[in-house]
């Protein structure tokens, strides 16, 4: 083709740009625009009762610049706006924001909007591209500018005849990305004018948004920074972002603007918003907080939030969406698996050796600060390994399977999941366990065992078993220096094996009157190798030889 439908967009000339060499150690303001921009952009956007819900919910994870709607699109928005302030629903420290083309007539009505608000902001738009003023307004700059002017001054005189409420001005130059930057700084340096009230404690906020994702987001910083460099009263001015994801660089270009100097970020819980949506405050927020920033918002109960946001808007969350996503904190790998399980056992290590109380591999943030559960941490199907198996046990069950005999029980459980071709559930995790290594079938049962202390030497010890093989009971006595022992010399005479039994592990599971023992006791057999058999009882004495008893059965099946 002669010529190409893309180009390469120019970067701006700033050859001493700063903010590469900054860190963010501060939050920025937040704004929510869900219930606007995220709200419009739904397939069916939410009724007034499903609003009052969401706009709860976000007072209560704690931001404090909401944009409720577009008061002058319809009769519902400029409805349920009057219903936040006559009903007093808005609390105190929480402002209200409302958007308007800059329109004589839509500011009008949106101004109407919002008498006898306590905190409100008039957010006010116009595309001052070449694009825009070319193909959609048929406009020249100055012709903008003036239109601009007016209607900052318009807003102005409506909200000085509104005293007794704290109105403030937020204006965006639409599709600020897109535009020359020195004329984005011209205009808005008319508008402050304009509006004539700006300072730093009641500074006008300037959104400048990436209306459109054109540029990558080094870009987006460069303009950020040239614009807050050069504007005249940068300290009466709050530099708010706008970021949409349209090539997938929303949070990305969030971070470098912040870097380089803004100070708010309008966003949307998990990025609803036109086309790819806006970017994700939800991500946003918990990046800052992984990062040990107090960022002001509360997602401690992440999960409810995300239930209630998927009800409400009737979208689902991806399931890989950071954070958020059911899949979020999950390992399938083995190795990831393995490396969790044993980086979370080493937490208490991780202050001396880190400097920090959470660094576990592959987590970069402690799933139960978002109100995420450990059990779904890990994830069990035909690719997961003996790390990750001994972590669901533990998790869900309170099992801690020994080291040595985790390859083997590996082995049966990635088997069944080949078998059924699927994840598996923990639960079906437990049942592999109990029935490869605590209740395997085979030929011996186990009646009764009565180990009694030699009446001379309480450490020698007369045992009595009572067994069934091939369901054939046979009692059998035998002697030994201690109940394990004694057992083993007593099954030897009944069995045509010769095994031994190496140290075992035991513990307890549960507590009080309900604990019972549990014991992990390998037996040698010559030409076996070692093999596991699993016992629980409340005598830790008779989970052991429950635990032989499984063992055999196990090796008559080999």
């Amino acid at each position: 083709m002669s010529v190409p439908k893309y180009v390469i967009p120019k970067m701006i000339n700033l050859p001493d740009r700063q903010w590469p060499s900054k860190s963010l150690t501060v939050s920025p303001q937040w704004c929510s625009v869900d219930m606007r921009d995220g709200n419009q952009a739904l397939p069916d956007p939410m009724d007034p009762d499903q609003k009052l819900e969401y706009f709860k919910m976000l007072c209560d994870i704690g931001f404090k610049h909401i944009e409720v709607g577009f008061p002058s699109a319809s009769q519902d928005e400029f409805d349920f706006f009057r219903k936040l302030i006559e009903e007093d629903l808005i609390p105190d420290d929480v402002f209200i924001m409302g958007l308007t083309q800059s329109r004589p007539h839509l500011i009008a009505r949106t101004l109407e909007a919002f008498k006898g608000c306590k905190r409100g902001i008039v957010h006010a738009y116009i595309a001052p591209s070449d694009l825009h003023m070319k193909q959609v307004f048929g406009m020249e700059r100055p012709q903008l500018i003036e239109t601009a002017v007016a209607s900052t001054k318009q807003i102005r005189e409506l909200a000085d005849a509104m005293p007794e409420s704290d109105v403030r001005y937020e204006f965006s130059p639409e599709e600020f990305t897109d535009t020359d930057v020195d004329f984005s700084l011209e205009l808005c340096e008319a508008v402050f004018e304009a509006w004539g009230k700006g300072t730093p404690e009641k500074p006008v906020i300037m959104n400048l948004p990436a209306t459109v994702e054109r540029r990558p987001p080094n870009h987006y910083a460069d303009m950020i920074e040239y614009f807050c460099r050069n504007f005249s009263k940068r300290d009466c001015i709050t530099v708010s972002l706008h970021s949409h994801n349209d090539q997938g660089m929303a949070v990305a270009a969030t971070e470098l603007a912040l870097m380089a100097g803004a100070d708010r970020v309008e966003g949307t819980l998990f990025g609803h918003g036109e086309r790819t949506g806006n970017v994700d405050l939800v991500t946003c927020v918990n990046n800052l907080f992984s990062r040990g920033i107090d960022t002001g918002i509360d997602f401690s109960d992440l999960a409810h939030v995300a239930q209630t946001v998927e009800r409400l808007t009737g979208m689902p969350i991806y399931y890989r969406q950071p954070y958020s996503g059911s899949y979020a904190f999950t390992a399938f790998s083995g190795s990831h698996q393995d490396a969790i399980n044993k980086g979370v056992h080493k937490l208490s290590e991780a202050p001396d050796r880190f400097g920090m109380g959470w660094k576990v591999p592959y987590l970069h943030i402690d799933p139960a600060d978002l109100g995420r559960k450990f059990e779904r941490l890990i994830r069990i199907n035909s690719q997961s390994g003996k790390g990750g198996i001994a972590w669901v046990l533990e998790q869900d069950f309170g099992i801690t399977i020994p080291k040595a005999m985790q390859p083997e029980l590996s082995k049966y459980v990635q088997g069944y999941s080949e078998s059924v071709g699927r994840e598996i559930s923990a639960d079906e995790v437990y049942s592999v366990f109990q029935n490869e290594f605590v209740a395997p079938n085979g030929p011996y049962e186990l009646v009764g065992y009565w180990p009694r202390p030699d009446d001379q030497d309480p450490t020698f010890i007369h045992g009595e078993v009572k067994v069934k093989i091939n369901g054939e009971e046979k009692t059998v006595k035998a002697d030994g220096n201690g109940p394990i022992s004694a057992f083993v010399n007593a099954m030897r005479s009944v069995v045509d094996l010769d095994f031994k039994v190496h140290d075992y592990d035991e513990e307890a599971i549960g507590e009080g009157a309900d604990a019972k023992a549990m014991a992990y006791v390998p037996l040698e057999v010559q030409d076996t190798g070692v093999i596991y058999g699993v016992g629980s009882d409340s005598n830790i004495n008779q989970a052991a030889v429950k635990a032989i008893i499984a063992g055999l059965n196990r090796i008559a099946k080999t």
